[in-house]
């Protein structure tokens, strides 16, 4: 610490450690064509009325594109949150959903 009357001064960074290491991005899909999609939502903010609109406009864009609904995870986000976020990659696989769209609120 610094000393009174002193010209040096005690500086602190305001970073803590890095918690994870950063790991390559995966691979994006080809295409959505085909694929199945899924959605997982905080139940916080309007995913109830944007997930619809969502899915309206890839299905107009891509053929035979499979949509797999948030119920189907429960909430990233509360009490469950943890279970929820444990459990998603065993889902995604049984499941076999190869894209996710997260949806959070701000």
């Amino acid at each position: 610490m610094a000393q009174r009357n002193s010209s040096d001064y005690a500086v602190v960074w305001p970073r803590s450690a890095k918690a994870v290491e950063i790991k390559p991005l995966a691979r994006r899909l080809d295409s959505m064509e085909g694929k199945t999609i899924a959605f997982l939502w905080d139940d916080l903010f309007r995913g109830d009325e944007i997930w619809p609109i969502l899915k309206g406009e890839l299905s107009n864009r891509f053929a035979n594109v499979n949509f797999v609904d948030h119920d189907a995870f429960g909430s990233t986000h509360g009490d469950d949150e943890h279970r929820v976020l444990a459990e998603l990659p065993a889902k995604i696989k049984s499941l076999k959903i190869d894209a996710v769209v997260s949806g959070m609120g701000c």
